[in-house]
């Protein structure tokens, strides 16, 4: 494998930026590293466990590099599906073989439902698919309470109310408030009147309220495997990714490690990173 050369592609509304980490040897498809508000610094580790495959990752619309122009509307799954379809076209056509973490996966999926031919194999880990879980009014209005939250106070109260909530065990309760001082994250609790953070102001509500179409997803000729993480059990994102299997007449595969499980040090948060991508590489070789 190479070391990772930067490109950019001009898509309406962004300039997205990727890197491709090559091997010229490889006859496997390309394989996409993607998530959502996370741009590609944090697929680094997981990438280098794949040294014979050429590997993709890229900064989503609105995350670090890939700057959204002026012209720019809401950063929805279908918005994302079509850059991600887009990217592919670049790289020389699908079919790829993806593996999408979190808000990436929920975008990932409505890919394959609008682009089925595009991917061979999807692994969608932990998709935080509040539209389909059974308490969906419930874990959509707490999500609704920490956008709302974000708006009224900024970043700092938005930031500490959203961990709590990925943190949440098991269904929401009805009058969900948890609105924890920012200062026990270690973030200032001052408004900087900004309103446009990646994951609170530009992706939190689109991802977390859409519903993917299922009947798109069970036609597609695309292998969809849901996975979760082994320490994730009861929070939204594994929930998520259970109740989408379900939908799909599928059983979710449990991965090593938690949300992150993926990652090195990137973002000062280790999981196990070598057990994981052992795993994926397990369950991408079971389409070869």
């Amino acid at each position: 494998m190479t070391e990772p050369k930067t490109y950019t592609l001009d898509v309406p509304g962004a300039v997205l930026h990727y890197d491709v980490r090559e091997d010229t040897d490889s006859t496997e498809p390309v394989l996409l590293l993607i998530g959502s508000p996370m741009d590609a610094r944090g697929f680094a580790t997981l990438a280098g466990f794949f040294p014979d495959r050429t590997v993709v990752t890229y900064d989503p619309r609105g995350a670090q590099r890939s700057v959204r122009t002026t012209e720019a509307g809401e950063s929805t799954p279908d918005v994302h599906a079509d850059d991600l379809h887009r990217l592919i076209a670049e790289l020389g056509g699908g079919p790829v073989d993806i593996f999408a973490s979190s808000g990436g996966a929920v975008n990932a999926l409505a890919l394959v439902a609008a682009h089925p031919t595009d991917v061979r194999t999807l692994v969608a880990h932990e998709p935080p698919a509040g539209q389909v879980l059974p308490d969906r009014e419930r874990a959509l209005a707490a999500i609704r309470f920490i956008s709302d939250l974000y708006q009224a106070k900024g970043s700092g109260a938005g930031m500490a109310a959203f961990i709590a909530a990925v943190g949440h065990q098991g269904e929401f309760p009805a009058d969900y408030d948890v609105a924890p001082d920012p200062a026990q994250f270690g973030m200032p609790a001052e408004d900087d009147g900004s309103r446009d953070d990646v994951l609170l102001g530009q992706n939190l509500i689109s991802c977390t309220h859409y519903e993917p179409d299922f009947d798109a997803l069970r036609a597609a000729p695309t292998r969809i495997v849901l996975a979760v993480g082994e320490e994730s059990a009861g929070t939204m994102a594994y929930r998520g990714g259970v109740a989408v299997a379900e939908r799909l007449g599928t059983e979710a595969v449990v991965f090593p490690s938690n949300h992150g499980g993926f990652m090195g040090g990137e973002f000062g948060m280790p999981g196990k990173p070598e057990e994981f991508a052992a795993k994926l590489r397990e369950v991408l070789a079971e389409n070869a």
